[in-house]
């Protein structure tokens, strides 16, 4: 019985190419996004998930509550909070503290590189899973002058990986013993670094990070198994502000390391989503594309189930049940998904490499996983149940006596509405779910597009950021002075930090009538002369810093919001206080976006002060930016020689901000593009059996004077009200779904109607496209050879 159902199911498939071809590809398209999106999907819920202590691994945060703020949460703590977890609270096994990613160069003979590494304390390797192929992961960062490195280091500095004993310089200063190398860092690892120096003797270099009042570690905690997280989190709700001098409301948590990625959104001190709403929303966006090419299967073979009729009549005649004719008609789908599969699998090895270079991802495809292949096998399992259960339980409801006997018209009219209202709800269905891909990312690339064009105030155009390391610091007037005679130059400063991501805040600022309660967080940025004219801040009130004011490295800029908050009208004048250091503000600069759009505009002041001077700001010339990198390569080999020529431009930097939203915004539409793709794949096999069926009826009409435009409107109507119905459905959705997502962001565009006729008018062109194809193949046929057999 069941070889001869195959065999049936084969020859239906083989007799009707163009259907089985039409349903194979939809269905193999479908297959294919999918199985990128779950894999997609598989590596984004993989992150942090490799650790051995994971379940018991958390990463300390803080939601402070400043004056005219909400609530906002950072991972940044105090130095001493991590000894004191460990010492005051009993179910914390284990604490550590890591810094922040920075860059060193390291060097070894004739090799220098800049590698990426960070600062930790000594339990580094024994909370987290960073295994050592060489050294004691006890002791391996216990020494001041000691330094782990990865297998990749080693190889690449000293041709192998058994290097303990080596000496690697450190910013071609000091020398480090290599005390361990580690396995290299999974991809799947937020926290990434190719060396690991010991914290210690960086903490009494930089005493600041001993001090409560100063958030500039991360801390990671360790529990006990048996340990509580919500008795945890409440005995240390006030640990840091028990220990502050200021008067402050700010309060810590433990929060699961492993969620960090997904989950690291929080709003108003409450945790709010995050990545993970990205991860959701393509798994939505997968199941709605293979839907798409499911309703295909079912549009098509509920069309055709005229041809089906008889066979079905004469089989129920002789005997057959209706649960064997559905397990035959599914058993026909699973097939065609089973070949949409083999496909589908084809496809994905083709296209992965280039979904990985967009993704920046190294997603492989672990055929020797049995996993794998039993996904695969389910996919094309429920696919082909999804794509076949309708048609097949249609189809077997059929009563033999009426097909066979022949009923009359009505009869005829009843059985055929009931197909023909399906068909039409399924592509109204489908167009709906691909106009609400298509509306998203048009509202989501015009986000994209008002962020890269907006008005910053300052001019990220024409910028060149480069580090301030090695001999440069010290040197640093000099060098400026011969890169303004250079070629392709125009303007040169420096400053603390990347001027469109600035992190440093405080609020120990004070001024005349200050509310001793007024708590207002203020960024903070040390920048050194010319720094306005550089970046073309625009300057309101007041003057620049000048090298003829000796007392300038005691005066400040405010911007327009520093002013507001301060409830000065007349800021350029008055006397400020920063960090117990008396001066007066003598600029007051228009506001100018110190971070992501996100977020507001806070209140800035600029100091003078070249020492913590990290980043030089360098504007080329217009058109001339070869010769400025040039000049600023000559110079830095110069004064710098140590150190490898490494630059990035301001606007690189700007769009790293936005990296998420532009992948995936990338991704969205490819997606939309594929799925409105199936669509009309479907509507194409859908308008060819229409015209297929109409055939005589377009023959007697053309012998009655009927022309090729008439013909042409008689078979398209019908299939461009639904796309039209599919509108009207989608556009709701898709306005309230965007409109939740643009929250996000504080300054974004508004959602206008055009947006919706642009989606709207290009769903009714390309299905009018897909459409008039069959229609004019139709209209345009001789009657004679229609007609000829009546």
């Amino acid at each position: 019985m069941f070889r001869n159902y195959l065999k049936i199911a084969w020859r239906n498939i083989a007799k009707s190419k163009t259907f089985s071809f039409i349903n194979v590809l939809g269905l193999a398209l479908g297959m294919t996004c999918s199985l990128l999106i779950l894999l997609w999907v598989k590596d984004e819920r993989s992150i942090n998930k490799f650790h051995v202590n994971g379940p018991r691994l958390y990463q300390v945060f803080e939601n402070q509550k400043w004056t005219g703020n909400e609530v906002s949460t950072t991972s940044a703590t105090p130095g001493p909070l991590a000894p004191a977890l460990k010492a005051e609270i009993p179910e914390v096994d284990k604490t550590v503290k890591i810094t922040w990613e920075e860059e060193h160069l390291l060097a070894v003979g004739e090799k220098a590189y800049k590698e990426k590494g960070r600062y930790a304390s000594v339990d580094l390797f024994q909370i987290f899973s960073f295994p050592l192929s060489h050294g004691n992961p006890r002791t391996a960062i216990t020494g001041a002058t000691s330094i782990v490195i990865s297998e990749k280091a080693a190889l690449k500095f000293f041709g192998k990986t058994d290097v303990l004993g080596r000496i690697i310089k450190l910013d071609n200063k000091e020398n480090r013993q290599v005390t361990g190398v580690m396995r290299d860092i999974p991809e799947t690892s937020t926290l990434k670094f190719d060396f690991v120096l010991p914290l210690g003797p960086y903490e009494t270099k930089n005493e600041w990070l001993n001090k409560w009042d100063n958030n500039g570690i991360r801390t990671f905690a360790l529990l006990h198994p048996t340990a509580s997280l919500e008795r945890v989190n409440a005995k240390i709700l006030n640990m840091v502000q028990q220990h502050k001098k200021e008067v402050t409301t700010i309060t810590t948590f433990l929060f699961p390391f492993e969620d960090t990625y997904l989950y690291s959104k929080f709003t108003n001190g409450q945790r709010d989503g995050g990545r993970i709403e990205y991860v959701r929303l393509f798994t939505i966006v997968a199941i709605f594309i293979l839907i798409i090419a499911c309703i295909n299967f079912m549009n098509l073979a509920t069309a055709r189930s005229a041809k089906r009729a008889k066979e079905v009549g004469i089989r129920k005649v002789v005997g057959a049940e209706q649960t064997y004719l559905i397990g035959q008609f599914v058993g026909e789908a699973v097939l065609t998904a089973g070949m949409a599969m083999v496909l589908a699998v084809v496809l994905l090895q083709l296209l992965l490499p280039a979904f990985n270079r967009l993704t920046e991802k190294q997603i492989a495809i672990q055929y020797g996983n049995p996993l794998y292949w039993l996904t695969l096998l389910g996919l094309a399992l429920v696919t082909g149940i999804v794509s076949g259960s309708y048609p097949a339980w249609f189809l077997s409801s059929l009563q033999p006596v009426r097909i066979l006997k022949g009923t009359g018209p009505s009869s005829r009219l009843r059985f055929n509405a009931g197909a023909v209202l399906f068909r039409q709800g399924l592509v109204v269905f489908q167009f709906a779910l691909s106009l609400l891909l298509i509306i998203g990312t048009l509202i989501a690339g015009r986000q994209v597009d008002f962020i890269r064009t907006k008005n910053l105030g300052l001019d990220r155009e024409n910028m060149i950021y480069m580090a301030l390391e090695g001999d440069l610091p010290k040197q640093y007037e000099s060098f400026k002075q011969e890169l303004l005679q250079s070629p392709g130059i125009q303007d040169v400063s420096a400053s603390g930090s990347d001027p469109m991501d600035i992190g440093n805040s405080t609020i120990g600022v004070e001024w005349t009538g200050k509310d001793p309660a007024d708590k207002t967080l203020f960024t903070q940025m040390p920048v050194s002369y010319n720094f306005l004219n550089t970046m073309k801040v625009k300057l309101l009130d007041g003057r620049d810093f000048s090298k003829s004011i000796v007392t300038d490295s005691t005066n400040y800029l405010v911007n327009e919001e520093a002013a507001r908050r301060m409830g000065m009208k007349s800021p350029v004048g008055q006397y400020l206080k920063f960090w117990q250091k008396p001066g007066k503000i003598i600029g007051l600069v228009k506001n100018f976006h110190l971070n992501s759009l996100r977020v507001a505009i806070e209140p800035l002041i600029l100091r003078l002060d070249t020492t913590y001077s990290s980043t030089l700001l360098v504007r080329t010339r217009p058109g001339q930016t070869e010769k400025a990198l040039a000049s600023l390569q000559q110079l830095t080999k110069k004064y710098n020689p140590a150190y490898p020529f490494d630059y990035q431009f301001a606007d690189d930097s700007f769009e790293k901000q936005y990296k998420s939203e532009t992948l995936i915004g990338k991704l969205a539409n490819y997606f939309a593009v594929l799925a409105i793709f199936i669509a009309c794949l479907g509507l194409f096999g859908l308008a060819m059996f229409t015209a297929e069926q109409r055939t005589k009826e377009i023959g007697v009409r053309k012998v009655l004077g009927a022309s090729v435009p008439n013909i042409i409107t008689l078979l398209s109507k019908d299939f461009l009200r639904l796309v039209l119905i599919a509108i009207l459905i989608a556009s709701p959705v898709a306005w309230y779904t965007m409109s939740q997502w643009l929250l996000d962001f504080k300054y974004r565009i508004e959602i206008e109607w055009w947006m919706f006729a642009i989606a709207g008018t290009l769903a009714i062109a390309i299905a009018l496209l897909t459409v008039s194809f069959q229609s004019i193949k139709a209209a345009l046929m001789d009657p004679v050879k229609s007609l000829r057999s009546e």
